[in-house]
C-alpha cells in the first residue's frame, strides 16, 4: 500500500488552486492513496488477450434513414398559436427599435 505524504497532497491541490485544511489533507492523502492502490492493483490484471477497444458495448447507429414524409400544412402549425398574421406565427419585438 502506498500513501502519499501530506506534503504531496498540499502539491496537487496547490495545482487545482484549492485550500485544504490540515485535516482535509490528512483525509486527502488516505482516500488518494487507496484510488492510487485500485489502479495499481488494474495493472496486475492480464488483458493480454484483451482487443483494445474503445467501448466494451457493440457499435450500432441510432440514426434511422432520412425519409421524406408530408410535413404540417399552414392551418395545422398555426393551430395553437396564440397569434397569427398572415400565415406566419406573430410574435413580440425582442430587440429595441422592433415592431
Amino acid at each position: 500500500m502506498s500513501t502519499l505524504s501530506a506534503d504531496q497532497v498540499r502539491y496537487v491541490a496547490e495545482l487545482v488552486k484549492l485550500a485544504l485544511t490540515d485535516e482535509e489533507t490528512e483525509l486527502f492523502a488516505g482516500q488518494l492513496s487507496a484510488v492510487l492502490d485500485y489502479a495499481s492493483a488494474l495493472e496486475e490484471v492480464d488483458t493480454s488477450r484483451v482487443a483494445p477497444t474503445a467501448t466494451v458495448l457493440p457499435l450500432r447507429s441510432v440514426m434511422r434513414e432520412d425519409k421524406v414524409e408530408p410535413g404540417l400544412s399552414v392551418d395545422e402549425a398555426l393551430a395553437n398559436a396564440p397569434e397569427k398574421q398572415d400565415g406566419y406565427f406573430r410574435v413580440h419585438a425582442v430587440l429595441e427599435g422592433g415592431q
